[in-house]
């Protein structure tokens, strides 16, 4: 009896079929993602609103709330440090938050309103723990919850503060930026200067704060027809410093020759 022959793929064509399922299975990657919906440039276009200072992006806007609740709470950590600390190096941390927190909100307030961008007008609910916690410590103990949660908070504003500052297509969200970065400088070393900060620690909680969430937060709020006013930050009356003068580029050294015409 003759076989019956079924209609099939040759060895020449099961190796065509093959080279193109490859070529296919490359391919695919490169388009699915490049052209797919929901990259970090879409969401950074979602969520950027135009103004005339340039574009203002959900990151900017969060870093101005930074800013704001940094110093809703650490200007009074820093009168508490003034006032409760028990060695001149505490005392001298508290003086530098106290000094540059108010110089940073009355910029975050000024670029805030110029933006139509609305301020909270109260600390967190974490940074009003973190105030009760500095309230309930003594002597030593005061010390060294001060340096340590100051220090934590720090660190983690200045990693946004750098984020900020290379990514802004916005003028004066990177001014802003500008002077941030050199308080928040001046308080991480200020802060440490004390003696007290624990690095271990600090590296640990860093760590464990640096695993990304599961779903990205939504959006900070954009732009306003009638923002609220931002109730300035100010010391106690009971003590006054002076702002520190704005930032500028250094004189030039004396033994530079002066530019000729």
């Amino acid at each position: 009896m003759r076989s019956i022959q079924r209609p099939g793929l040759g060895g020449t064509g099961l190796l065509v079929a093959g080279l193109a399922a490859t070529l296919v299975a490359l391919i695919f990657p490169v388009w699915s993602y490049t052209d797919r919906s929901g990259t970090g440039v879409d969401v950074l276009n979602a969520q950027t609103v135009s103004t005339r200072f340039g574009p203002l992006s959900a990151l900017d806007r969060d870093f101005l709330t930074k800013v704001r609740l940094a110093g809703l709470w650490e200007l009074p950590a820093g009168q508490q440090a003034q006032e409760r600390g028990t060695t001149e190096a505490v005392r001298i941390a508290g003086r530098h938050l106290i000094e540059g927190h108010t110089f940073l909100d009355e910029r975050v307030r000024d670029v805030a309103s110029r933006l139509s961008f609305e301020l909270p007008n109260q600390p967190s609910e974490q940074q009003r723990e973190w105030l009760g916690t500095m309230d309930a410590a003594q002597g030593e103990d005061f010390d060294r919850e001060f340096a340590n949660l100051l220090r934590m908070a720090h660190g983690k504003v200045f990693s946004v503060v750098a984020q900020v500052r290379a990514s802004t297509r916005n003028s004066l969200v990177r001014t802003l930026a500008d002077d941030a970065n050199r308080t928040v400088l001046d308080h991480i070393q200020v802060l440490e200067a004390t003696g007290y900060v624990d690095f271990d620690a600090l590296a640990q909680d860093m760590a464990a704060a640096s695993t990304p969430p599961l779903t990205n937060s939504p959006a900070p709020p954009g732009p306003t027809t009638a923002p609220a006013s931002a109730v300035p930050v100010t010391p106690s009356p009971a003590a006054t410093y002076p702002l520190p003068p704005p930032a500028t580029s250094p004189p030039p050294s004396p033994t530079e020759p002066a530019e000729t015409t």
